[in-house]
């Protein structure tokens, strides 16, 4: 693929950088926030070289390019000059609706996130898998370090969250990062003693209640929402030679406080309020949860919807220390691969072949199913069926066993890991499940279409 000239023919087809209000991208789409759509064509899009789908959800013009996405968007980053921080775009959003706004701030401020939070979780797993194998011990250097390496990045992720929202929202990224980093400070901690959260100091007269905010999601992402609103205001009203000194100076002085009063406390007590729903409607029927949402996540996916349902799982890890939802997107991925599968070995066209032999390949490595999603169930109900039933089939088995993950992961083959310690027998078994049955419904349907087309 020529990334550059496959960014200029998407910008091009789109209506221009005129009608651009900002773009950003996720593991595998092109995620655009046009003024108006209504006039672009959707079939001309699909026909260019590397895009394999488009979708129009969640106030956004998505388009779906695969593990090359960061390369083709790098190039309209060039041509355009816009980033996922625009203004525009989210005046835009707005415009799109609440709902839609959510959803595109979610995909924006987690997204630059993946990578890291995917390859720490295999670490974790793998460091774990090392200690049960007999090859590592607890409390040793090499064991200290390699948790450290793995675990760092949810110790510091309201951090990391920070300074990404504070891009997605148009605002210092530096200045969200000292707010988020305030909160973990070893002397601000420090002032809960024996106590830990729920203890109290004051501010000025003001009652604090202290919470440990080290990997939490939920308390930093509304600070700087709120922190938003404020610098913005300050920019607008403090004269431009003053802004270098004044704008931080008011802005730490205010947001910090504030999201330690206000903010903070009801940010922890509101995630756990959530994470403990989810949990216990799990751990309640864990067989109607595998069905669910291993049946389900795909049709999440094909929306752009599953950015809602990311945070509670990265919550989980990061506070409880799993998570049983991971592990039920797993049985959806495997299916995927097992529908795949299906087509592959039956069908007898060579290029329908080769796709799905390399999204079998694409998702086994990296668990993205994007590509196959679009470019082969998304265009086929039967076989979009054959992969439903095959991952609320493996997921149900997976949920009545309480399968849980100790990382945020994709679900592939380099991924499973994450399952050490969380029934890793039983979570084999689950995807094996998901695999088989898929593939089998995948194999009889394309049988079936042959037949009818030979006739």
């Amino acid at each position: 693929m020529n990334y550059s000239e496959t960014a200029k023919e998407i910008l091009s087809l789109v209506g221009g950088e005129e009608n651009l209000a900002n773009i950003s991208h996720c593991a595998t789409r092109l995620r655009l926030n046009l003024i108006d759509s209504s006039n672009v064509d959707h079939s001309a899009v699909e026909a260019v070289e590397g895009v394999v789908s488009v979708v129009e959800k969640a106030g956004q013009f998505q388009i779906i390019i695969g593990l090359d996405v960061d390369k083709v968007y790098a190039e309209l980053e060039k041509l355009t000059g816009k980033i996922n921080s625009s203004s525009a775009g989210q005046e835009n959003e707005e415009k799109a609706g609440v709902v839609s706004g959510i959803f595109s701030a979610i995909s924006g401020i987690f997204a630059p996130l993946l990578p890291v939070l995917a390859g720490s979780g295999i670490l974790r797993g793998l460091t774990l898998l090392a200690v049960q194998a007999g090859i590592l011990q607890e409390g040793t250097g090499t064991y200290t370090i390699l948790t450290v390496a793995s675990m760092s990045v949810f110790y510091f992720l309201p951090v990391m969250l920070a300074f990404s929202s504070g891009k997605r929202f148009g605002v210092s990224p530096y200045i969200s990062a000292i707010i988020a980093a305030a909160l973990i400070n070893p002397d601000f901690i420090a002032l809960m003693g024996s106590q830990g959260n729920g203890a109290t100091t004051s501010f000025m007269g003001i009652k604090v209640v202290l919470m440990n905010y080290s990997a939490t999601v939920i308390p930093i992402i509304f600070a700087i929402w709120v922190y938003s609103y404020l610098g913005k205001a300050l920019e607008k009203y403090i004269p431009v030679g003053m802004q270098l000194v004044f704008v931080p100076l008011i802005s730490l002085f205010i947001m910090i406080p504030f999201t330690m009063i206000v903010i903070g406390p009801l940010g922890v007590y509101g995630g756990e309020f959530i994470a403990n729903i989810v949990n216990s409607l799990i751990e309640s029927s864990g067989l109607l949860a595998g069905i669910v949402v291993g049946g389900g996540w795909s049709v999440l996916v094909s929306f752009g919807l599953h950015w809602a349902v990311n945070p509670i799982m990265i919550n989980n890890v990061s506070t409880i220390g799993y998570d049983y939802i991971v592990p039920l997107t797993f049985a959806c991925n495997f299916a995927v691969i097992g529908t795949a599968l299906g087509v592959f070995l039956k069908s007898r066209d060579t290029k329908r072949k080769n796709f799905n032999l390399t999204g079998i390949i694409t998702i086994a490595l990296s668990g993205i199913i994007e590509p196959t999603l679009y470019g082969t169930l998304v265009k086929n109900r039967m076989l979009f069926l054959s992969q439903i039933i095959g991952g609320a089939t493996g997921g149900a088995f997976m949920g009545f066993c309480k399968v849980s993950s100790n990382a945020f992961v994709f679900g592939g083959c380099t991924t499973i890991p994450a399952f050490v310690g969380g029934n890793l027998t039983a979570a084999i078994i689950g995807l094996l499940i998901s695999v088989v049955v898929s593939a089998v419904l995948a194999y009889i349907f394309v049988a079936r279409e042959e037949k009818k087309l030979e006739a």
